[in-house]
């Protein structure tokens, strides 16, 4: 799909959404530079208002520099503890334990609980807070990433026109030894409702499941291919979480107490569900839109694009590049349209391995 030709914010409506961010107060300079970056290369543009969240209360020094940072409106939002805590009915010595086992074994954040909350509030909660009932689409924006491309079109104007459910830039590989049975607990619950899940030809099946390219993973993982949508950047559509497909499949999931008995991330968590709950024509590779988080990032060869590597998942480490999923997900979505009719190889992201930006 060709990048839509530029919005005159002047003359067109805005799409009911907001930038979201969770973020400490302590990460004030981290998310002010992102804010930079993405006020820069979009939002001055199109002024959607950005919305906070916290577990603890926000600063007036937090709130004071980053509505300097933007003339859109800011608001400033605290997690409820029952969307934050701990549940009361998780075993807190067996927690303890796996936190411990799964350091061991080399998985990343294991021991920090936060980073469970987080993954699980991601996951289930951030849609239900009454502050964003009022929107429909988000972009999540993460502490100290950068945005590299001037983006002259509405993105979220786009997703609404046709149709998209969810957009992403990255799609990586995750540690097989942090969800060890999150695909076992996906199929049983789709086992349980074989109504729920969208034909192999419709959704994104096959992506899940590869086995060819990374087959240590998907062993490991026990059948999940461990391919997944970074979702440190996301543009998405609140109503696909809001559905009851969505909340069904996370309590299913929330109740085997595996976001901290293992370290289900809600990027994996929410790519099964896209996976097996969305068209995949529902879901786009926004191609044009450089990004960078740690060591990974998407660099169109543009001209609208300044600072980053072009056509490079990582300009550090070249080993990394063999973290990039994107390859089976071109697969994915390619075959499926041919199983239905004509293909547009540009539209399935092949033409020129869909690194053009264009």
């Amino acid at each position: 799909m060709k990048q839509p030709p530029p919005t005159d914010p002047n003359t067109t409506a805005r799409a009911n959404a907001a930038l979201i961010s969770l973020v400490r107060n302590s990460e004030l300079n981290g998310i002010i530079s992102s804010m930079r970056y993405m006020e820069n290369s979009f939002n001055s543009k199109f002024n959607y208002p950005w919305v906070f969240f916290n577990d603890v209360p926000f600063t007036q020094e937090f709130m004071d520099k980053t509505q300097a940072e933007t003339n859109a409106p800011c608001t400033y939002e605290l997690i409820p503890k029952e969307h934050w805590d701990v549940p009361d009915w998780i075993d807190q010595t067996r927690m303890e334990k796996a936190f411990k086992e799964m350091a061991n074994n080399g998985v990343m954040h294991a021991t920090q609980l936060s980073y469970h909350k987080m993954c699980r509030w991601y996951s289930g909660f951030f849609f239900r807070h009454p502050a964003l009932d009022k929107y429909k689409y988000y972009w999540r924006v993460e502490p100290n990433v950068k945005y590299f491309c001037d983006i002259d079109y509405d993105v979220f104007q786009f997703m609404a026109q046709n149709n998209k459910t969810y957009g992403f830039t990255i799609n990586i590989y995750d540690d097989p030894k942090s969800i060890p049975t999150l695909w076992p607990a996906t199929t049983a619950f789709v086992e349980e409702r074989p109504n729920y899940a969208l034909s192999p030809d419709e959704n994104s099946y096959y992506w899940l499941t590869d086995s060819v390219l990374r087959p240590d993973h998907t062993k490991a993982a026990n059948g999940y291919s461990t391919c997944h949508f970074w979702s440190n950047f996301e543009i998405g559509d609140l109503d696909f979480w809001r559905s009851q497909t969505y909340l069904d499949y996370f309590d299913y999931l929330d109740q085997t107490g595996n976001f901290f008995y293992e370290r289900w991330g809600d990027a994996p968590v929410h790519s099964v569900a896209l996976g097996l709950f969305a068209a995949n024509e529902q879901i786009h590779w926004f191609r044009d839109i450089g990004y960078q988080h740690s060591v990974f990032s998407n660099c169109p060869n543009s001209d609208k694009c300044h600072g980053c590597q072009a056509n490079k998942l990582t300009p550090l480490t070249y080993w990394l590049n063999g973290e990039d999923c994107r390859v089976n997900w071109f697969k994915q979505v390619c075959e499926s349209s041919r199983n239905k009719g004509p293909v547009n190889e540009e539209m399935c992201g092949l033409h020129g391995y869909g690194w053009s930006g264009r």
